[in-house]
């Protein structure tokens, strides 16, 4: 594994063997806290985008296993602007081990990728979020095992987040439903992609618009906002299409009765998602964030080659 730019890149096997790692770093942490395996290493973080969970969990992970972690601002890189990503990859490349990067436009990281010399982390882009995709696996995997044929439902805008997500679904043998309104749907390569992967491990992939059909059978319900950073434009425009979208009570109960119900934060309350479900008996929104440290120190150590 150069770098980890999409859990579509990865075989089935390498994306399992991730979770095995995560699991095993994450019990160790608790019981006796992590070896210093980083020691001596330095991930440069770049961020076109704010975060509160992408920035304390990687730099959290270095931590906890004797590294370091060197935060990049918007204003300090300018990518692709004040300086060539091309130019910036390579001088990076001379000061530190791992680069990781939190984009607008997908092919932003995928320039970065194509110059480092170090290997690069795709900490979101526009068309995916596979650090999210690889720790909601492990939420779900810790709920119900590794068991083939979980039905995993997402409601709401076909966006990065619920890219990531099919691909995993597709890659772990979950059967995977979106229903989203129509003009809102998943980007049609992404599509492809996991259409090509359910032909090797026999997955299905549903695409609805009626949220009440998406969740029969659901293991998991999954949502998002439904106006992510860059879109603010259309909030207006999507306010007006998505309330019959919320994550209710109600969508909840016509789940299956030990269904799991994920959003990967921040969550506009009372919006796609109500109070009385993020804070219920379902939810695992939280322990889903904490674990994005875990999946995390998972992709650090492989590509690092310390584990």
């Amino acid at each position: 594994m150069q770098h980890f730019l999409a859990i579509s890149d990865l075989s089935s096997q390498e994306v399992q063997d991730l979770l095995d790692l995560a699991i095993r770093l994450k019990k160790e942490y608790f019981e006796k806290g992590n070896p210093p395996l980083f020691k001596g290493k330095v991930l440069g973080m770049i961020f076109q985008k704010p975060s509160l969970r992408t920035r304390v969990s990687f730099d959290m992970a270095m931590r906890h296993m004797d590294g370091d972690a060197l935060y990049l601002s918007p204003n300090e890189i300018g990518l692709g602007k004040r300086e060539s990503i091309a130019d910036v990859a390579r001088v990076l490349s001379g000061y530190v081990q791992i680069l990781m990067a939190r984009v607008f436009e997908h092919a932003h990281v995928l320039e970065l990728a194509k110059w480092s010399s170090i290997p690069v982390i795709n900490g979101l882009s526009d068309y995916n979020h596979p650090c999210q995709g690889l720790a909601d696996a492990l939420t779900i995997q810790e709920k119900f095992g590794s068991a083939k044929g979980l039905n995993v439902t997402f409601v709401g805008d076909g966006n990065n987040v619920a890219v990531s997500l099919m691909h995993a679904c597709a890659k772990l043998g979950w059967n995977f439903t979106i229903a989203n309104p129509e003009g809102f749907d998943l980007n049609p390569q992404a599509v492809r992609v996991a259409k090509d992967i359910s032909e090797e491990t026999g997955v299905k992939l549903n695409f609805l618009r009626d949220p009440h059909e998406a969740v029969k059978g659901a293991h998991v319900i999954y949502t998002d906002t439904w106006t992510s950073m860059g879109q603010e434009e259309e909030t207006a425009k999507r306010e007006q299409v998505f309330p019959p979208y919320q994550v209710n009570a109600k969508l909840v109960g016509e789940a299956d009765k030990d269904v799991i119900v994920m959003h990967c934060l921040p969550a506009h309350r009372n919006h796609e998602l109500t109070d009385d479900v993020a804070d219920g008996s379902h939810s695992v929104i939280f322990p889903q964030a904490h674990n994005r440290l875990h999946a995390q120190k998972a992709i650090l150590a492989r590509l690092l080659g310390v584990a």
